[in-house]
C-alpha cells in the first residue's frame, strides 16, 4: 500500500478530504475497528473528533501508546471542545478548529512532516527586518514573534512574496481570501490596519498605502 495519511472517520470528512486531494496527499478513511488492521504504510493520522469524540480519542490513544504505528496525529475539534482537551496534550502532536481554513490545513501538515523527519526544510521569506515561515505560518520582525490570526499572516505572506508590487483591494480579496469570500473591500483595510499595528511603530511603514490603488509592501527587488 502506498502510504497515505489515515483519516477517521469513515466516512471521511469531506472538508478534509478536498484539500488532501488539492494537495495530492493520498488517505484512507478508518473507523474504530477496521484501525485494528493497519499496517505501518502511513504518513500520518488526522483524526476528526467533531461528530465521535469518544471513539476519536480512544484511537488517539492507541497511536501515541504505539500500539498502531501511525504519527504524526492531529486532532480536528470545535471550539465548544477545547475543554476537553485538558491533561490529553500527549495524545496528539497538533490540532485545528473546525471550520478551519484549508491552506491552514495543509500548512499544517507539512509542518508536522517536517518535524518528523519526513518533509522538506521549510522555506522561509524575508524582507528587511520581516521573516516569514511559509510551513509553520508564523512571522518574526526584528526577530520578534507576531502574534497573527490565519488570515493576516495569508496577507502579510502574499505581500512579502511580492515586494514593490500594488495591488488594490478587490485583488488581494480574491487572492488572499479566495473567490468564494463575499465580505467587501473593507476587510483588506482592517487586516492592513493590524498588520501595521502588529509591526509596531517602527515598521509599521513596511506596508505603505498607494493612494487611489490600495498597497503594496516595500520596494521591488
Amino acid at each position: 500500500m502506498t502510504e497515505s495519511f489515515l483519516l477517521f472517520p469513515d466516512p471521511a470528512p469531506p472538508e478534509v478530504v478536498r484539500c488532501l486531494d488539492l494537495a495530492d496527499y493520498p488517505w484512507t478513511a478508518q473507523d474504530l475497528t477496521g484501525a485494528s488492521q493497519l499496517d505501518d504504510n502511513w504518513t500520518g493520522a488526522i483524526i476528526d473528533l467533531s461528530n465521535d469524540p469518544e471513539d476519536g480519542w480512544q484511537l488517539c490513544k492507541r497511536l501515541k501508546r504505539g500500539d498502531l504505528p501511525v504519527e504524526p496525529v492531529l486532532v480536528l475539534v470545535s471550539g465548544n471542545q477545547l475543554p476537553d482537551m485538558q491533561l490529553r496534550d500527549d495524545l496528539y502532536d497538533d490540532f485545528m478548529i473546525t471550520p478551519f481554513h484549508p491552506l491552514e490545513l495543509e500548512a499544517r501538515l507539512r509542518h508536522l512532516l517536517w518535524r518528523a523527519g519526513r518533509g522538506a526544510r521549510p522555506e522561509v521569506l524575508s524582507y528587511g527586518p520581516l521573516t516569514i515561515n511559509i510551513d509553520t505560518y508564523q512571522a518574526e520582525v526584528d526577530n520578534r514573534k507576531m502574534d497573527l490570526t490565519f488570515m493576516e499572516y495569508e496577507l502579510l505572506k502574499f505581500l512579502t512574496s511580492n515586494p514593490g508590487r500594488v495591488f488594490n483591494r478587490e485583488t488581494l480579496l480574491s487572492r488572499v481570501w479566495g473567490y468564494e469570500y463575499y465580505g467587501g473591500a473593507r476587510t483588506v483595510d482592517v487586516h492592513i490596519r493590524r498588520l501595521r499595528t502588529k509591526l509596531g511603530e517602527e515598521h509599521a511603514h513596511l506596508i505603505q498605502t498607494v493612494r487611489s490603488v490600495g498597497y503594496k509592501l516595500g520596494q521591488a527587488r
